[in-house]
């Protein structure tokens, strides 16, 4: 029999460029896709962000013609969970063995410094848990270090969405810093596929990281072949 595993998805609060009017939030199918794989395992799960509550979601990441986003964002149960996330500040660590880090380019502004992520994240992977994010999402890992002082991405392989990206997406001159040159500076191993908005997750040990919203779906997939297959 399969063990049972609990997964904390972490999404963002934060709406607001600071010159554009659009709003942003998380990027809809970043926790939809990655629901729908681990839904196939009835693993248990919860939402929680910054702030608790409500989780905005960007609007250009609605897409009618996804049908994941349309199957999940119309299911009570998930959505009551992105509307009712948990705050972090709340969140007991050692209930879970997943943690993952959902983008979106609000994640930029509320996930880099927040102290509650980082401890969040740090218990998780130091008790043994998996550890992911994709796209936006890793900018959570920037900041984290472990018990004994050492930055949880140095020399690590992962990956995060790219500059290039975020050129492409005209976004370039709105975020805080390009997420790419941040992983760097810090001596992360970045890498990414060389054509962008493709999917491409990087792996090292207990860390799954993905570049961009379409590797949400890889992301899950490699967690749940880490955690049962192995």
């Amino acid at each position: 029999m399969d063990p049972i595993y609990r997964a904390l998805i972490v999404c963002t609060n934060h709406t607001d460029y600071p010159g554009k009017s659009q709003k942003t939030g998380l990027w809809l199918s970043e926790a939809t896709h990655f629901y729908d794989e681990i839904a196939d395992r009835n693993l248990p799960y919860d939402v929680a962000s910054p702030l608790g509550g409500s989780i905005p979601i960007d609007e250009r990441s609605i897409d009618r013609r996804d049908t994941i986003n349309e199957k999940w964002y119309n299911n009570p149960e998930f959505r009551a969970k992105l509307d009712n996330s948990l705050r972090l500040d709340t969140v007991d660590p050692t209930k879970y063995q997943i943690v993952y880090l959902t983008g979106g380019h609000g994640t930029m502004w509320d996930f880099p410094d927040n102290k509650d992520l980082q401890s969040i994240v740090r218990q998780i992977y130091e008790n043994g848990g998996m550890v992911s994010a994709v796209c936006h999402g890793v900018s959570g890992l920037l900041n984290v270090t472990l018990s004994d002082g050492a930055p949880l991405i140095a020399d690590r392989q992962l990956t995060g969405f790219s500059n290039m990206e975020e050129k492409l997406v005209r976004l370039d001159t709105e975020v805080p810093f390009l997420l790419e040159d941040a992983l760097r500076e810090r001596k992360a191993l970045y890498s990414k596929n060389l054509i962008p908005f493709l999917p491409y997750i990087e792996v090292d040990e207990r860390m799954v990281t993905g570049q961009n919203p379409l590797s949400a779906r890889k992301v899950a997939r490699k967690i749940l072949e880490e955690m049962y297959e192995k």
